[in-house]
């Protein structure tokens, strides 16, 4: 079919394993250099020029210059839901390129998806907030209810500021892990945002992984329980 969406162009631009570990390093949220992403894909500088230039062209990454440094991010959060979409069909279907580490249980537990919370952590407080209500679907539409704002608000959190946003209050994002949804979108953003600035939880330096303390996992225990 010549006229339509270009699917193979953009998994041409996925499929070299290079790129797919550059992009993978940042599905942390961080930007990161192009020297810093040579050595997450395992290749040159040079090369890793080469590729970044390759993606950025194709709308998968964007990039900002500070002083004489260039960093590198996701163009934007549906680039991070479809790479992590990917990595949940690749996990079903046992497209597996490594065995489980001894990071492997943390990444599962917590991590960080882009922007949001994912891995059991972030699958608990999306089917807690479900089963609760507080979020409705509405056909392929996730929509916060009265009693969901009720309790965002409960927690500090600005729900009007996130509603004047361009990007969706809520959103469901495979979890590669789980093998179901977590929140995405402004809210899964907000929340977050919110256990770390509370204490309650820290990204772990170099990782995706999102480390609870104790008392900030009995927090989000009670304030998101599940049957």
């Amino acid at each position: 079919m010549r006229d339509g969406p270009d699917i193979a162009r953009l998994g041409t631009l996925i499929g070299d394993p290079a790129r797919a570990n550059m992009l993978t390093a940042l599905m942390g949220g961080q930007a990161l250099t192009a020297t810093e992403l040579a050595q997450a894909a395992g290749v040159s500088l040079p090369t890793a020029s080469s590729h970044l230039s390759k993606l950025e062209d194709g709308g998968l990454l964007s990039q900002r210059k500070q002083g004489r440094h260039r960093y590198f991010t996701l163009a934007d959060a549906a680039t991070g839901a479809m790479l992590e979409s990917l990595m949940g069909f690749a996990a079903i279907r046992g497209h597996l390129r490594h065995r489980p580490g001894p990071k492997d249980p943390a990444l599962r537990k917590a991590r960080i998806c882009y922007d949001h919370l994912a891995g059991d952590f972030g699958v608990r407080m999306f089917d807690n907030l479900i089963c609760e209500g507080a979020i409705i679907a509405k056909g392929e539409n996730l929509v916060l209810s009265e009693i969901g704002a009720a309790r965002v608000a409960a927690l500090g959190i600005d729900v009007e500021n996130l509603h004047s946003t361009r990007r969706p209050l809520c959103k469901s994002c495979l979890d590669w892990s789980e093998r179901r949804s977590h929140l995405a979108g402004s809210l899964g953003k907000a929340l977050l945002g919110h256990f770390i600035a509370h204490g309650w939880a820290r990204r772990v330096a170099d990782s995706r992984v999102i480390d609870f303390t104790p008392e900030g996992e009995r927090r989000f225990m009670a304030a998101f329980p599940v049957e």
